[in-house]
């Protein structure tokens, strides 16, 4: 009997002898350094960060409405939602007991060779047998060492990561679809710029020919100014394939049909000044991205994974219990007599597994390294992304300033140019010329500032979307 004891003694040391291993290792994730602002950080508090959308455009509004609820891209980031959402629900299901029921009748018929012919008397053997039987059993894996526990915050993490995966998908799809508007607005004040020089052109064009007739030009003047006319032509007519590009890419995004896409492109939109560019501190990054507080959500899960790991080395404490009903007759399965039950323990620990447990401790710790690392490129990508969309708008805003200064000059140009014609003080190149620069100026005033709202949708992408577009963090927090 105490040789029986010292042998249990030495079973139940074993697992506690894991336990010395010690917890997970220590895997450093300073959060990272940023600068107190950004190196264009512009002047003044700025409007807010929606306000860089094109918020007051019905053609937006209609196609991000459309985009949000119909947008497959958006659909497949949702459906991760929900299966990330039933992962994190089915670990939480781990911690507590899982209880069946089954029912069964066993028909067993035994042969009288298998026992043998020398029974004693007056006992009788019976060969066949009917058993009916119905159980409730139940087992619960008590986590001492909060494996399972790991395991949940692990799945809630990956939650977390998904719902900021959507909620990036969804600032990307407004992005583009505010970029394809900006950009179809564009090319409607740059049409009519051209529409402008295309009219200013021909009306060269018939003067020189009327001159012609008159025998005070020669034909030259006149072919000049309808080669001038077909070159505005020839810039309208490349406007088209702008246009189609952008409506098969705003198709795309929204899941609708060109015929939509046009009819709320075709609603009209005051053209409305140049709203400041937001100010905002590098580090706010950190809570507004989401694809840094996706890849900050991926960290935490391979933080959980490597307890989870490292939980491995440590007693698992298993108990069960049974109750059921077993008769050899129908009639009785009910009676007190039928009424069985169980209850029992069971303490498991890795004795010898000549190093799997060490070397899924050492994954999972290569793992967490590596999330750290994709956690600090995220953030020092969306710092490049905002830095680089700050220095847009501002150069942007210089463009535009500087081609709507040059596109007036030119202006007055051409028209100072066409009195002097007219009044005999200049000839008909001078005036060609100062037309010809006139009307690309107005067409590259269009085209900038086009660019310099552009610039802000990139800013307001950069900065992670609007604040209160943010989705709700999952039940993990």
């Amino acid at each position: 009997m105490t040789a029986h004891r010292n042998i249990a003694a030495a079973l139940l040391a074993l697992p506690l002898a894991a336990c010395a291993a010690g917890p997970a290792p220590e895997i450093a994730t300073p959060t990272p350094v940023l600068p107190g602002q950004f190196f264009h950080d512009p002047d003044g508090g700025g409007a807010g960060v929606a306000a860089l959308l094109p918020l007051d455009d019905p053609a937006y509004g209609a196609l991000a409405a459309q985009a949000l609820t119909q947008s497959p891209e958006l659909g497949q980031a949702l459906a991760r939602v929900e299966a990330a959402r039933a992962g994190a629900a089915r670990t939480r299901a781990e911690q507590l007991p899982s209880i069946s029921a089954d029912a069964s009748v066993t028909g067993v018929r035994t042969s009288p060779s298998q026992i043998g012919s020398n029974l004693p008397g007056g006992i009788a053997l019976d060969t066949e047998r009917v058993a009916y039987s119905a159980n409730l059993t139940a087992s619960w894996d008590a986590d001492l060492f909060g494996r399972i526990k790991a395991q949940t915050r692990a799945a809630n993490a990956r939650l977390d990561a998904a719902e900021w995966e959507a909620h990036g998908v969804r600032v990307a799809l407004l992005s583009e679809i505010a970029g394809s508007v900006i950009d179809w607005r564009s090319l409607a004040s740059r049409e009519a710029a051209l529409r402008q020089d295309l009219a200013a052109a021909e009306g060269l064009a018939a003067l020189a020919a009327s001159r012609e007739k008159a025998g005070l030009a020669p034909g030259f003047d006149r072919v000049r100014a309808e080669a001038a006319a077909s070159a505005s032509k020839s810039r309208l007519a490349a406007l088209g394939s702008e246009r189609a590009r952008l409506i098969g890419r705003l198709v795309t995004l929204t899941a609708v049909d060109g015929e939509a896409v046009a009819a709320a492109l075709a609603l009209p939109a005051a053209v409305d000044a140049l709203p400041s560019p937001a100010r905002a501190a590098p580090s706010n990054l950190l809570q507004n991205r989401p694809d840094v507080l996706a890849a900050m959500a991926r960290l935490q899960a391979a933080d959980a994974d490597l307890a989870v790991a490292a939980r491995q080395r440590f007693p698992r404490l298993t108990l069960s219990a049974a109750l059921g009903l077993l008769s050899f007759n129908l009639s009785s399965l009910f009676e007190s007599d039928a009424l069985v039950g169980s209850l029992g323990a069971g303490l498991a620990a890795p004795l010898i597994d000549f190093g799997r447990i060490e070397a899924e401790i050492d994954g999972a710790a290569a793992d967490k390294q590596a999330a750290f690392a994709a956690y600090r490129g995220a953030v020092f990508a969306g710092l490049g992304e905002a830095e680089a969309a700050y220095g847009l708008v501002a150069a942007g805003d210089a463009e535009a300033g500087a081609a709507l200064e040059e596109s007036a000059q030119l202006e007055r140009a051409a028209a100072l140019a066409d009195t002097r014609y007219r009044a005999g003080l200049a000839d008909f190149l001078t005036v060609l010329e100062a037309r010809r620069a006139a009307d690309a100026s107005g067409e590259r005033a269009a085209a900038a500032l086009g660019r310099a709202r552009r610039a802000r949708v990139l800013l307001w992408q950069a900065l992670g979307g609007s604040p209160d577009q943010l989705t709700s963090r999952s039940i993990s927090q």
